[in-house]
């Protein structure tokens, strides 16, 4: 069972911060991480933004990998 990273809304606010910076909507990151190997779909992109969902530590890194970003970046 893969581990759950428990988060507060930063997290989420990151990568919706991260991702609006690069000019990437949410359908196209959903695209980005499914091609890197990570079932995603919109609708979850959309609550792991709200920080109403745990991001899997997978997703977190196919979302680092399809924003060019850091993990410190991330989780600040």
């Amino acid at each position: 069972m893969e581990q759950k990273i428990k988060q507060n809304v930063s997290v989420g606010a990151n990568i919706r911060r991260i991702r609006k910076q690069r000019g990437i909507g949410q359908t196209e990151l959903v695209r980005q991480v499914n091609l890197l190997g990570e079932p995603m779909t919109r609708e979850a992109l959309v609550k792991i933004e709200r920080g109403v969902q745990h991001i899997k530590a997978s997703q977190l890194r196919a979302i680092k990998e399809a924003l060019d970003t850091t993990y410190d970046e991330l989780l600040e």
